[in-house]
């Protein structure tokens, strides 16, 4: 195993990275989405947030919102890490919106396993994710220098892939 961009991996013989598996999280009606099916072969950017973060409503959410514009061979996914034992609704989700529907998907992290998985740092969180299903990046934060780092993974990744 080795400790790669705050997560752990397990290295191949060649040296090149495990991709994951799995990212399980659950739709609004509880039932349980595995990422990597459902959204196969894409980039993925995935947001780990919590409705409660002003970094993640003020800045990061809307942040996600510009890159889903920008970046058209991305999906971005927003993942509510559940910190209570509270059942989080769409309305809850919602909430925080000022239109009456979701910008992008969002999906919820139930027990925060997902946020733990990834070993995050806090909330936001960003994970990308390459077609392979190998972790690219991971940064904490929302403020112009994680932006920056974000901007430049994007655009490195997006430019290899194609």
């Amino acid at each position: 195993m080795k400790q790669l961009t705050f997560c752990t991996f397990e290295l191949l013989k060649n040296n090149s990275i495990k991709p994951i598996t799995s990212i399980k999280v659950t739709d609004f009606n509880q039932n349980e989405v595995n990422l990597l099916e459902k959204y196969a072969n894409k980039i993925l950017l995935l947001l780990f947030y919590n409705n409660a973060c002003l970094g993640c409503t003020g800045r990061a959410i809307p942040l996600a919102y510009k890159f889903k514009q920008t970046y058209k061979d991305i999906e971005v996914i927003g993942i509510h890490s559940n910190f209570s034992n509270n059942n989080v609704t769409r309305d809850d989700i919602l909430s925080i919106f000022t239109i009456n529907e979701l910008p992008f998907p969002i999906y919820i992290d139930n027990n925060h396993k997902m946020y733990d998985f990834f070993n995050s740092e806090g909330t936001p969180q960003w994970v990308l994710i390459t077609p392979n299903g190998e972790v690219y990046r991971s940064i904490f934060g929302s403020q112009d220098n994680a932006q920056n780092r974000l901007y430049y993974a994007l655009e490195s990744l997006t430019k290899t892939s194609n």
